[in-house]
């Protein structure tokens, strides 16, 4: 177990550094949720960043933690686990601080070990550095090169890891940290939502696509806070300002910060973008499903989103003569909701979810997604007994679980099944930090229709929304719809994932 501590040797070379050159770039996809602060009034920021961690624990439930700087010292402590396991009141009670970041992590087909764990620390020539990292890279093998080149060696299997020595490469070239950043963030390619610390900085960036949710919040007492979702504003008393935008950079230098929080009631940030074209192509899978409903995006609530795709499922039709509506909970509660109001079927909770036990979709193991649907949900036999129901689900993507649910309903007696999805069909990986296999796993991709999809799971009708449904009901121009589409707005990974996830 690591206390928190200064940063040591043990922090700055992960343990699994020397597996680098044979681990394939696909076992870098995550999800996860970031969030980092700057306040300097605050004796108790370690409890502040844990608040936050708490609130994006959802993005991300294998490992977690926290580096903070007080006056340039810096303390850090990771650890498998969740955010409730890794920190106690003991350890919360000594990261104090100015600056902090954290991070909770989801490995997908990656590695789930304490190397992997972020922040991410590596050694610059003014100090510790710090990093935790939202999305996924596509160009990693052709940053690792470039580091090899110019002696970088044992920079472990992870992408974030990549990027904060090619942040440290740069300054060790001469440049002052806010071009050295830029500089490597611009040769970076894919998913990014990143904050960096350093003892007297705080750093937010977002990729020039805008793939993952990322932004910016302030106290009332003037504290800056940037976070996924914001959500994790909502529980630290931080006020909403706005988003990051794509390719933006956003820095705040702690004195420059707290000189315009003096002199004029707001604290000093500087924004500044990256090179090349930049437009939001934020993931609509964030909306659908990753994403929490009581989030804002572009403004606009989650919940909402859901509920109007549900209304769109019922809109679409055709008709169906059902005694009630059921969600597949949590994902699918909003949605049934809105397609209950629209379709006029009463609204029934008809499966209890074990609340313990982790998302199925994203289990790292085949044997877990296998066991998951036993584990988490159990239908109200009463309640569902000699029903015809429409069961509402956010997405089907391999299908493993969604059969073993409609069999579970069937044993408990429900007359018919009529599955409505609020999402089109999965048919193509995601290379920008979700795990959605590969095409030979995806059910839409390997059968030939909705009708054999529905045969396969043993419904008496399976409707989906279309990619254009999700889009209108966004009410933004361009979200990423790769999963459903194969349109890949930031590009794709070369060699041997490309090849091996399109398979």
């Amino acid at each position: 177990m690591l206390s928190f501590k200064p940063a040591t040797e043990m922090d700055l070379c992960p343990s699994n550094a020397h597996e680098a050159a044979t681990t394939a770039d696909r076992a870098l996809n995550e999800k996860c949720g970031v969030f980092g602060i700057m306040d300097r009034t605050s004796a108790g920021l370690g409890h502040t960043l844990y608040f936050g961690l708490y609130a994006l624990q959802h993005r991300g439930q294998e490992s977690c933690g926290m580096a903070v700087y007080d006056n340039h010292q810096l303390r850090l402590h990771k650890e498998m686990g969740l955010v409730n396991q890794v920190f106690n009141e003991h350890l919360l009670d000594n990261l104090t601080g100015q600056i902090g970041i954290g991070h909770t992590r989801y490995s997908t087909t990656g590695d789930s070990n304490l190397g992997n764990a972020q922040p991410v620390v590596v050694r610059t020539p003014f100090g510790a550095m710090t990093l935790a990292h939202n999305g996924n890279l596509i160009n990693t093998e052709n940053l690792r090169a470039e580091l090899e080149k110019h002696g970088h060696f044992g920079h472990g299997n992870s992408d974030s890891h990549l990027m904060a020595l090619y942040i440290s490469h740069m300054l060790s070239q001469g440049h002052p940290l806010k071009l050295a950043v830029k500089m490597a963030l611009e040769a970076c390619e894919g998913a990014f939502s990143i904050v960096i610390a350093t003892g007297d900085t705080l750093i937010a960036a977002r990729d020039r696509h805008g793939l993952r949710p990322f932004c910016m919040g302030r106290t009332p007492k003037g504290a800056l806070v940037f976070a996924s979702e914001t959500c994790a504003l909502d529980i630290v008393g931080a006020n909403y300002e706005r988003d990051i935008q794509p390719g933006e950079i956003v820095v705040a230098e702690l004195e420059e910060f707290y000189a315009g929080l003096h002199r004029e009631g707001v604290g000093r940030t500087e924004s500044f973008y990256l090179d090349g074209e930049k437009k939001e192509h934020l993931c609509v899978f964030e909306l659908v499903y990753f994403a929490r409903p009581d989030s804002q995006i572009h403004g606009h609530s989650v919940y909402n989103y859901r509920m109007n795709l549900g209304r769109r499922l019922a809109q679409i039709g055709p008709k169906i003569e059902a005694d009630v509506v059921i969600p597949v909970p949590d994902s699918g509660n909003v949605a049934a909701v809105g397609y209950s109001r629209e379709s006029g079927i009463p609204y029934v909770e008809g499966l209890i979810k074990n609340r313990y036990v982790g998302r199925t979709f994203i289990s790292p193991t085949h044997e877990l997604r296998e066991k998951g649907i036993q584990l988490k949900l159990n239908p109200l036999r009463d309640v569902l007994k000699g029903k015809r129901a429409v069961v509402v689900d956010d997405s089907i993507v391999r299908g493993n679980t969604s059969r073993k649910l409609v069999k579970m309903l069937r044993e408990c007696g429900v007359k018919e099944i009529h599955f409505r999805v609020s999402s089109a069909q999965v048919t193509h990986p995601c290379f920008y930090g979700i795990d959605m296999s590969n095409k030979s796993e995806l059910i839409a991709n390997q059968m030939a229709d909705v009708e054999a999809i529905r045969e396969y799971l043993g419904v008496d009708s399976l409707a989906y929304l279309s990619v254009d449904d999700m889009v209108a009901v966004a009410g933004y121009d361009a979200p990423c719809t790769a999963c459903f589409s194969g349109h890949y707005p930031a590009g794709t990974p070369d060699d041997a994932e490309l090849v091996a996830a399109l398979s």
